[in-house]
């Protein structure tokens, strides 16, 4: 499972079984497009211009205007064709506005749109087993992914966008000259038939015409206007999410529009009109049927064969070809900021070292205003540091450190790979909900999928002995008498976890009298805070004389794997001993506790109540609730990215202006409220 994720090969797509083909090209898009030339080299092309040769094939780009020079070329000096085409999932925006494909169809037979001779994806679809269990599991898995974020060829679009009242008829439209359409025979009057189909077959019911995203920017015009509209018959032009169309349809209809492929998906059998890839196979009611297509397939092969093994999918992060789930990912993440960012942000709070990393990780859509009057909102959403936001301050989103933080602490001012922006809370403040513990709560029962990644991802964090901060260190057990071991990780005493969600105990202190207390005869190892260790925080105490074993500057991660239970007030270090199997007691309410997961002495709020195993915990946590950005290529990322650039090192760190202004925090640790608010980051 860890591969899809990860930057190891791809499944074998009908189109890549050659390999170092020269392929020529007289299309300039090929040599503009960067994205595309980089996945032609990877899939084991390489492009040239001039005349090919017999071991030589031409590539043209589908059915475009410019295909003809290609295929005149080809028919004259012998060679093969290779068609190129996007992939099913593409970009947030289409490509005239400058977005790079996700993926491409590199096909040797013919197109898929193209009925007239079967192409590569017809092959598949017509001779391919599509009977392997694990195939078709990960197929319904990215299914119900892609429901899940609402993710479809372009993803530039407000899922919560309003849609019509259920109970209509779904009319696809699509734009005039496109290939599809010509190639399935198909012009306005086919259009105007199959609205006509769409209104006797359903009686009574409301007709909406979904106008293509296309018609809708201005760049193609479609098939229907607003002449072809009556008390009955609306068009939607706005851009809106197609699962979010396909809930409220009672019956679908449409030429040859990738739209009929996801009302597959969705669970409708849609009417035809024309001659699509996907047409054909029992799944659809066609009316104008290619008679070749026998075969009946279910949904998850189709989709197997459409979105496992037919494209070459492309990692943007590793430059690598990859798996779809590996490519899903990507959009997500890339989607998820686009969505939440789109509108645009006024932060307030935010100290001046920490505005470099809010502005790249909340502006690339529309730069983050930083007014602490949060005035300029402008429609824009609001933001504040969690740790100075005012109680009961509404519609404002508070901002901290994610679980996977950096190589380094925050304290030294290093730049973090992840962040939580909680439009409900926070997540160590228990006294009101947070957006974490609602995500807790809704994996409570995961999908086969997601408890896969979540595993490999816990997997993944033990192998490479990752926490939040990767301070390194050692963990020195030289000369422990035998007998069970507790470790107790210090906190930073005025940390805002411990102000908000702490309880009886609330400082180290009392922390190890109660681990004393109830185990008189144990091995206590105290482990001191990073920040507290470096002199930036508050919390330090003498703990020798308590019969425990300090350890200054020793790896935490490391530590766990020696002892035999974390006692904790609100720690992260308990959420990580659970990702390894360590039993922890919890004297506080950190976000963890309550869940079935720990053995709590502090008090947890009662609406804590779903039962959840560790894989939702961390599906929630670290895949769900935070945010990370790539800090090689800069783009918004999945967690298994971040993971990497933990791993291998390659992180941004403090310039030198950071490094002095951290040094210079060290000095003023005793007047730390001169220069910093209180923060939850423990």
């Amino acid at each position: 499972m860890p591969a899809r994720f990860g930057p190891e090969g791809n499944d074998t797509p009908a189109a890549g079984s050659e390999k170092d083909r020269r392929l020529f090209v007289y299309n300039g898009g090929f040599l503009t497009q960067r994205r595309v030339r980089r996945i032609l080299q990877l899939s084991g092309h390489s492009l040239h211009l001039g005349l090919p040769r017999k071991s030589d094939a031409v590539a043209v780009w589908g059915q475009s205007p410019t295909a003809h020079r290609g295929l005149r070329i080809a028919a004259r000096r012998g060679v093969p064709v290779v068609r190129v085409e996007d992939a099913f999932l593409r970009s947030l925006h289409p490509g005239r506005e400058g977005a790079p494909p996700l993926g491409l169809l590199i096909d040797r037979s013919g197109v898929h749109f193209d009925s007239a001779q079967p192409s590569d994806l017809e092959r598949l679809l017509a001779t391919h087993p599509l009977d392997d269990t694990a195939l078709l599991d990960r197929a319904r898995g990215a299914i119900a992914r892609m429901r899940e974020d609402h993710l479809t060829k372009y993803t530039a679009f407000d899922p919560a966008a309003e849609v019509p009242p259920p109970g209509y008829v779904l009319v696809i439209d699509q734009t005039r000259g496109d290939a599809a359409v010509t190639l399935s025979g198909a012009d306005r009057n086919r259009f105007l038939e199959m609205l006509v189909f769409a209104q006797e077959e359903h009686p009574g019911a409301r007709v909406v015409i979904k106008t293509h995203p296309e018609t809708l920017r201005g760049y193609r015009q479609g098939h229907y206007g607003p002449e072809d509209c009556t008390d009955r018959i609306t068009l939607l032009r706005d851009p809106v999410s197609p699962w979010a169309l396909m809930e409220g349809a009672v019956g679908v209809y449409t030429v040859s529009s990738q739209l009929g492929f996801e009302a597959i998906l969705a669970g409708h059998r849609p009417r035809v009109f024309g001659q699509p890839f996907y047409a054909g196979w029992g799944l659809t009611q066609d009316e104008f049927p290619v008679q070749r297509r026998q075969r009946r397939l279910t949904r998850a092969q189709l989709f197997a064969a459409a979105m496992i093994l037919y494209p070459v999918w492309y990692d943007p992060y590793r430059d690598a070809v990859c798996p779809l789930e590996t490519a899903l990912e990507a959009l997500a993440a890339q989607t998820r900021a686009w969505r939440e960012d789109r509108a645009g942000w006024v932060a307030c709070g935010m100290r001046l070292w920490k505005r470099k990393s809010l502005q790249a990780f909340f502006g690339q859509q529309r730069p983050v205003i930083f007014d602490d009057s949060l005035r300029a909102s402008e429609g824009r959403h609001r933001m504040v540091w969690a740790g100075k936001a005012e109680p009961g301050q509404p519609d404002i989103a508070r901002v901290e450190d994610g679980f996977l933080r950096s190589r380094g602490l925050g304290a030294e001012l290093v730049p973090p790979l992840s962040l939580v922006c909680d439009d409900l809370g926070i997540y160590y403040d228990p006294s009101r909900p947070s957006r974490l513990e609602a995500w807790i709560a809704a994996r409570a029962d995961l999908r086969p999928d997601q408890r896969a990644r979540a595993r490999a991802l816990i997997d993944r964090l033990c192998a490479l002995g990752l926490s939040k901060y990767n301070v390194g260190g050692a963990a020195d057990l030289e000369g422990l008498p035998d007998g069970r071991r507790i470790l107790v990780p210090g906190q930073v005493e005025d940390d805002a976890s411990i102000l908000t969600g702490a309880g009886g105990v609330r400082t180290n202190l009392a922390l190890l009298q109660a681990a004393r207390e109830a185990h008189p005869e144990a091995v206590i190892l105290y482990k001191p805070h990073p920040d507290v260790e470096t002199g930036l925080r508050k919390g330090a105490i003498a703990a020798e004389g308590m019969g425990t074993r300090v350890l200054p500057h020793a790896d935490p991660v490391a530590l766990l794997g020696a002892v035999d239970e974390v006692w904790t007030m609100t720690s992260l270090l308990g959420f990580e001993a659970l990702l390894r199997g360590v039993p922890v007691i919890t004297m506080g309410c950190p976000f963890y506790a309550g869940w079935g997961l720990t053995e709590d002495r502090g008090e947890v709020p009662p609406r804590r109540r779903a039962r959840v195993d560790i894989e939702g915990l961390v599906h929630a946590a670290l895949i769900d609730y935070p945010r990370y950005l790539d800090p090689v290529t800069g783009l918004p990322c999945p967690v298994e990215v971040a993971v990497d650039r933990l791993a291998t090192g390659r992180l941004p760190h403090p310039g030198v202006g950071n490094r002095l202004l951290s040094k210079l925090q060290g000095l003023m640790a005793s007047r730390s409220q001169l220069w910093r608010g209180r923060s939850g980051r423990d």
